[in-house]
């Protein structure tokens, strides 16, 4: 049986869970969030692999950078990505990781970029499926209306994570009302 590399991570926005598999990131997600096990599993069946608690290379630099964004001293991730879902799932998963930092966009903008305009509600529970929160940032995503919308980590993190990138951001963007 393959085995993903788990680590937990306590940090300001609450207690993480980081994972990785073949060198590269599959897994950083809040720890206690209600979707957790659902999460968990699709990773597991889709690298036929279980979870392991044990340290390497990628996990300690996704501590690194991940301590290094909360601080405001990082805007963009150099760690290798490994995303396991549906072809669907990943190009809007690819599409978060475009939204610049510091910027905000909507489930419709996302679903015109991949092409796909009716599918806002898909799109929707593509970001919520998502399971490499912050590096892949869906928590750059509100509502059309300007309102914040559902997040893993709840709400009050979500408000944190943009007012962070708000305050370490000098260009122009969509933000939250």
């Amino acid at each position: 049986m393959n085995q993903i590399s788990i680590q937990y991570h306590k940090t300001k926005i609450g207690d993480l869970i980081l994972g990785s598999f073949d060198s590269k990131l599959c897994l950083l997600d809040f720890r206690y969030r209600k979707m957790r096990k659902t999460v968990d599993n699709r990773i597991k069946k889709g690298l036929n692999a279980e979870f392991v608690e044990k340290d390497d290379p990628v996990l300690a630099q996704t501590r690194k950078e991940l301590d290094e964004y909360l601080q405001g001293e990082r805007k963009e991730f150099d760690i290798p990505l490994l995303m396991v879902g549906s072809e669907f799932q990943k190009s809007v998963w690819d599409a978060l990781i475009k939204v610049p930092y510091g910027t905000t966009s909507t489930y419709l903008a996302l679903a015109k970029e991949i092409n796909n305009e009716k599918a806002v509600r898909a799109v929707a529970n593509a970001n919520g499926a998502n399971a490499i929160g912050v590096v892949i940032p869906c928590h750059r995503i509100i509502g059309s209306d300007g309102k914040l919308v559902g997040y893993g980590g709840g709400l009050p993190i979500k408000k944190h994570l943009l007012k962070l990138e708000k305050s370490h951001f000098n260009g122009q963007g969509i933000l939250f009302a």
